[in-house]
């Protein structure tokens, strides 16, 4: 296979091979071009701006449960799957040898013990509030430079796991086990002024793998900080074409706008080939499938067909880990068989995206306005039009508003990690969809933002741009208070 060039990559070449779908015709085509075209008059709302995620749009909700509805165009079957979905979404998982041999299997090194646990009511994770308090939804992923790569991906940068560590750190163990290690945060205050006067008070964090418990970490250890990412809209980002993706890339910076947005192009262990990825704060997954394989391997200890070591993210340095007691030893090839994972992946696919609030209030509009203008919406694409699918109707053509482009950003150097990822460099990262930001208080309990959450609030999460958003985030920072209030409103209103 020839290399997949960083610059002149096509759909051609990455093909949407997860999905079943039937070709656009030019008609459609011209058609899903007129109804994403950047709006210019900001009067009123755009039509169907209301359904975020068109058909399977869900009534948003007033609790914390506004972000774990079933998508809004689910039959009474799909439904039942759903639920199931759900349940094992929930299940809480426990040690081998157990009675219960469905559930058994946790770790033995482990960050939670469900899924549910990280994407608590299906939203965002948060950071520890102090020292007495887990991190329980959040973790560090750590890597070394080097190891085989993918020749079949230009521009890939070869990274392997810690020789002792593995790939992701673990805060937890089973009886008998030594954790990995503690999270460790702390922060230094940076000041903002803003034009009218206003200070606001960034969170610079600092990270340390305190208390190792398998000695020290490889001397060229890169470590990254992340939080989990709410759940809602997954089925619909899988389901936009990777040519309409990929027509929003400009590596090189053709036009001139400071904005050189990138695929992601990753290794598909499902598919055995590269695709783009979409998951991840740094679209490290291509599919929902792996996407959710990988973390019940990394964060659970959990072996399904796709990640078999029944032992999770162990390596062969943690011997005792290794060889300690699995849930794979009954009757059971897998912890998770592929029924589950499907049921899993059908639920993670289906989390309904809530319908808009206040999109006709005049500041909502207004800050509708100050977004495209200031160039927030050159990442933050709103709008896309999803494959006409065959065998998945819920996520079928449908017009939705994500406010992502899925592509790769130089974020500058207050974001970056230092740590690549694919393709992605220790500086760039996702644009991660906005739709229901708004809600994240309601859900979570609380206003944390950003990869880290260091952000504690949507201004923060702004402020803390850099890089090719270097610009937009200084004009909100010399714009009138009204106009940067309206930019707030709006991105609340999504």
């Amino acid at each position: 296979m020839a290399a997949l060039a960083a610059t002149q990559t096509s759909a051609a070449e990455l093909q949407d091979l997860h999905l079943n779908f039937e070709p656009r015709t030019e008609d459609e085509r011209a058609r899903i071009a007129n109804v994403t075209a950047p709006p210019i008059d900001f009067n009123a709302p755009q039509r169907f701006e209301d359904l975020p995620g068109g058909a399977a749009t869900v009534r948003a909700r007033t609790d914390a449960d506004a972000f774990s509805q079933p998508s809004g165009n689910l039959s009474f079957e799909q439904e039942l799957d759903f639920r199931v979905g759900n349940g094992l979404f929930r299940k809480i998982w426990v040690s081998s040898p157990a009675s219960t041999l469905a559930s058994d299997g946790l770790g033995p090194l482990y960050n939670a013990r469900s899924c549910q646990r990280c994407h608590i009511k299906d939203g965002r994770g948060h950071t520890p509030s102090g020292p007495d308090d887990n991190a329980i939804s959040m973790f560090l992923r750590v890597s070394i430079p080097g190891g085989p790569g993918h020749q079949e991906i230009e521009d890939y940068i070869a990274t392997q796991p810690d020789p002792t560590y593995g790939s992701q750190m673990q805060d937890l163990a089973l009886l008998g086990h030594q954790a990995e290690y503690t999270l460790d945060i702390t922060y230094e205050d940076v000041p903002v002024t803003l034009s009218d006067g206003e200070t606001v008070t960034l969170r610079k964090p600092t990270y340390t793998a305190a208390d190792l418990g398998y000695g020290p970490l490889h001397p060229d250890a890169m470590l990254s900080p992340r939080v989990a990412p709410q759940m809602i809209g997954l089925g619909l980002l899988e389901a936009i074409p990777v040519e309409d993706l990929l027509a929003n890339a400009d590596p090189d910076d053709a036009d001139g706008d400071g904005i050189s947005g990138r695929p992601n192009i990753v290794w598909a262990t499902e598919f055995d080939t590269p695709m783009m990825g979409r998951y991840g704060h740094k679209a490290g997954m291509p599919t929902i499938m792996e996407q959710s394989a990988a973390a019940f391997a990394g964060d659970i200890g959990i072996s399904s067909p796709l990640y078999p070591a029944s032992h999770g993210d162990c390596t062969e340095a943690q011997i005792d880990c290794v060889k300690g007691p699995h849930g794979d030893g009954d009757t059971r090839v897998f912890e998770i068989d592929q029924i589950s994972m499907d049921l899993v992946a059908f639920y993670s696919r289906n989390l309904g995206v809530p319908a808009r609030r206040d999109l006709d209030d005049p500041e909502v509009l207004r800050g509708k306005q100050v977004f495209h203008d200031t160039g927030c919406a050159s990442c933050h694409t709103p709008a896309f039009v999803t494959h006409r699918m065959t065998d998945r109707p819920e996520q079928s053509f449908q017009l939705i508003w994500p406010y992502t482009d899925l592509l790769l950003h130089d974020m500058g150097e207050g974001l970056a990690d230092n740590r690549p990822e694919g393709r992605a460099t220790g500086r760039e990262w996702k644009t991660p969809p906005l739709w229901g930001i708004g809600l994240t208080e309601q859900v979570s309990g609380h206003t944390q933002f950003l990869h880290d959450g260091r952000a504690q609030s949507l201004l923060e999460a702004i402020l803390w741009h850099g890089g090719e958003a270097q610009a937009a985030r200084d004009a909100v920072v010399a714009m009138p208070k009204p106009d940067r209030d309206a930019l707030i409103r709006f991105l609340e209103s999504l």
